[in-house]
């Protein structure tokens, strides 16, 4: 298998998706929303860029498996499988707010060797493969060289149900208001593991998310010269549904803050 090729595939493929789902940002009616759980939106643009996405795929590669958010297609594969979130970031497009994107990865049995995000609204298309640098639409990109937290700006998520772990999180986010030069949320897990591949960030944490919200952004990270493990410090992140990526330097001082945060 081709992985360049593969990517470059994968990357026209998720500009059509993001074409599609920015022609109906212009006319999106709140009104046809659905819930999946508390404050766990989904729509019909959710759906079909899914579907766009799933038929494309089937063909590129044919004895892949799929995990989807929408569960458009109910298929393992036995070596491959997709990682796909159609609209990381629904909240944001729903609201009109122009930070989300569509996310694309391929794991070959547990190892991610291809991802794709790109950014709609900033036409802005991050992609990676095994063997090979990161790319900004066609530039290779890296992460920053900041050395400590003191010079970094970082990102979060906020979570949106299951707040067991709300206040470990608020003390954390205190913690690195005072320790940082900002903290951002953006919206899009996906954007902000891109974000940091370039070195717009300098590191980026969250928990409970998904492995379609991640899968692809991880590989992108990594071939930009960052690291990301997950909360424990080691390379579960998918399993344990949270993820720390930095460029490398601040990783120890990040992960200390954050051990102390979640063990107390």
């Amino acid at each position: 298998m081709n992985l360049e090729i593969l990517c470059q595939d994968v990357v026209a493929l998720a500009k059509q998706a993001g074409k599609f789902i920015k022609t109906e940002a212009g006319k999106f009616n709140a009104d046809r929303i659905e819930f999946k759980g508390l404050n766990d939106m989904v729509s019909y643009v959710d759906k079909t860029s899914e579907e766009i996405i799933v038929a494309k795929l089937q063909q590129l590669l044919p004895e892949a498996g799929f995990i989807t958010e929408e569960k458009t297609i109910a298929k393992v594969g036995e070596r491959y499988n997709w990682v796909i979130d159609p609209l990381d970031g629904t909240t944001n497009f729903i609201h009109g707010l122009p930070v989300y994107s569509v996310s694309i990865a391929l794991k070959e049995q547990e190892e991610l060797v291809l991802g794709v995000v790109y950014e709609i609204n900033q036409d802005e298309c991050f992609y990676a493969w095994k063997g090979a640098p990161a790319y900004l639409n066609g530039k290779k990109i890296y992460v920053s060289d900041k050395p400590t937290l003191a010079d970094s700006l970082i990102a979060t998520g906020f979570p949106y149900y299951n707040f067991e772990k709300a206040d470990a999180y608020m003390d954390l986010f205190k913690d690195l208001m005072k320790s940082c030069h900002g903290l951002r949320r953006l919206g899009s897990a996906a954007v902000d593991l891109a974000y940091t591949a370039c070195g717009r960030f300098d590191a980026y944490y969250e928990y409970n998310l998904n492995d379609y919200d991640m899968a692809a952004g991880i590989i992108i990270v990594k071939q930009a010269g960052g690291q990301v493990f997950d909360f424990s410090g080691g390379n579960e992140m998918l399993k344990k549904r949270d993820v720390i990526a930095t460029n490398g330097k601040v990783s120890q001082e990040l992960l200390n803050k954050i051990l102390f945060a979640f063990r107390k």
